[in-house]
């Protein structure tokens, strides 16, 4: 079985090259819906959350209002670090547990584990590849504030949170460039699918 990160920047269009590699016939890890999963209403991080956030947080049915977290940790560096240590040992947990699910159903399978913060979080050890999609901090930002609606100062603070792409880029196994057609980032994904599948049936 290869295991590879995929990563790259808020509005780099990860989940898009995510899709691509699924339907080309890896199995996907989603950490962003993981951690969604990992803070509902009565789990141990939903718990943690609220008393360290306030019920401030909280929508009228009880669940977390991820905008109005998302507002409080972009622009306050501790609070973003102090729900990363809430949220990150859990998602790390569950990735651990579906991989092994998976080796045990398949063994030559391709595992792409999507993962937003893999760098930050600290999961990019033991990867067989390390996948990063880019795109120029500039498009990175215009792509932003035209998907979330949001001020170009937000979405500077957005993209500030996390580690710059340019950082992220020589750390990377393939570098996927999302900054053109959606031709040319399949034509990538699939030349990467290809190369790390058979990889994955010589091992």
């Amino acid at each position: 079985m290869i295991v590879a990160g995929l990563t790259g920047g808020i509005a780099s269009g990860k989940s898009t090259v995510a899709a691509m590699f699924e339907e080309a016939g890896a199995r996907l890890i989603d950490a962003d819906r993981l951690a969604r999963d990992a803070v509902r209403k009565g789990s141990p991080a939903f718990h943690d959350i609220v008393a360290h956030f306030g019920k401030a947080v909280l929508l009228g049915d009880g669940e977390i209002d991820r905008k109005r977290l998302a507002a409080v940790i972009f622009n306050d560096t501790a609070e973003q670090r102090a729900l990363e240590r809430i949220v990150h040992p859990q998602v790390k947990k569950e990735v651990a547990r579906q991989l092994d699910l998976i080796r045990q159903q398949d063994p030559e399978a391709l595992v792409v584990v999507d993962i937003p913060l893999l760098f930050e979080a600290g999961m990019d050890q033991g990867l067989d590849a390390i996948i990063v999609v880019y795109v120029p901090k500039k498009v990175q930002r215009e792509r932003l504030m035209a998907r979330d609606a949001l001020a170009e100062p937000e979405a500077c603070a957005r993209i500030r949170a996390q580690m710059p792409i340019e950082k992220k880029k020589p750390l990377a196994t393939f570098v996927i460039d999302n900054s053109g057609s959606l031709e040319h980032t399949g034509a990538q994904t699939l030349e990467v699918y290809r190369r790390l599948s058979q990889q994955a049936r010589e091992t």
